[in-house]
């Protein structure tokens, strides 16, 4: 076993898999020790398939996420975003999870927050499958709009990793991003705010006084958002940032 991981180790390093050992484990768990298994999915890797399609899952904030093919993969860059919503909600409070994907940040709210009511939403049928089958009340359509009406001024915490890429920056991301994920996740118009401004906008509809609104972007795009903040009665704003200090997202309180 120890000789199969040093193998499949070198071979992903080779590749330029900055995590490569890690992966390793993770196909030869997978493999069942079925060597043309193996095979196969080294051969998948080495093409640039996302890990978590071919293992069926990744983990995300310490839980286990079931990935199915095509459905967008939870990234370890969401997990502080994921976090801070969890302190956000209450023990028995409300939230919504907008472009769930797989329903890892709906899930790990679950996870944390048992008692409280998650709901979640996405356009992708694939995506609103694989988050229901992590146990997520989830609705398929376009942001806020297929949820109940019933949650109207009644949520604690808004979270979504929507699409915020602007569209000029998609050709700077890893080339083998657009063979296997979707434009759709990543694209979010000229500035990559169209879908991250009508959350702003709908989001008060929902959220009660005091409610949060946390949502992943970066740049220089929580500036360019703050007259809307403010338009739609968003006070405390902060930025969250990774350990380098790059802009990683936004947190929002509504006012009364």
């Amino acid at each position: 076993m120890e000789n199969d991981l040093d193998f499949v180790t070198a071979q992903l390093a080779e590749a330029g898999f900055i995590a490569a050992r890690d992966e390793a484990e993770e196909l030869l768990e997978c493999s069942h020790d079925d060597d043309n298994v193996l095979a196969s999915m080294i051969e998948r890797r080495m093409r640039g398939e996302p890990l978590a399609w071919i293992t069926g899952s990744a983990t995300f904030c310490g839980v286990k996420i079931r990935v199915e093919h095509g459905v967008y993969v939870p990234r370890w860059q969401s997990e502080g975003l994921a976090r801070l919503a969890v302190s956000r909600l209450p023990e028995r409070g409300t939230a919504i999870d907008l472009c769930t994907g797989s329903g890892a940040i709906a899930a790990t709210l679950l996870t944390h927050r048992p008692n409280a009511r998650v709901v979640a939403s996405d356009l992708d049928e694939r995506a609103v499958a694989c988050a229901t089958s992590n146990g997520v009340e989830v609705y398929g359509g376009d942001l806020f709009t297929p949820l109940p009406h019933e949650l109207f001024g009644e949520v604690d915490v808004v979270v979504g990793v929507v699409p915020y890429v602007p569209t000029p920056s998609l050709s700077f991301l890893p080339r083998d991003t657009f063979i296997f994920e979707s434009r759709t996740s990543y694209d979010g118009g000229p500035d990559g705010l169209n879908i991250l401004r009508r959350v702003v906008r709908e989001s008060p509809r929902f959220l009660r006084s005091g409610g949060c609104l946390l949502v992943e972007l970066g740049g220089e795009q929580a500036e360019l958002l703050r007259r809307e903040l403010t338009r739609f009665r968003f006070i405390d704003v902060k930025l969250l940032t990774d350990d380098d200090g790059d802009v990683r997202g936004l947190e929002a309180t509504l006012s009364a």
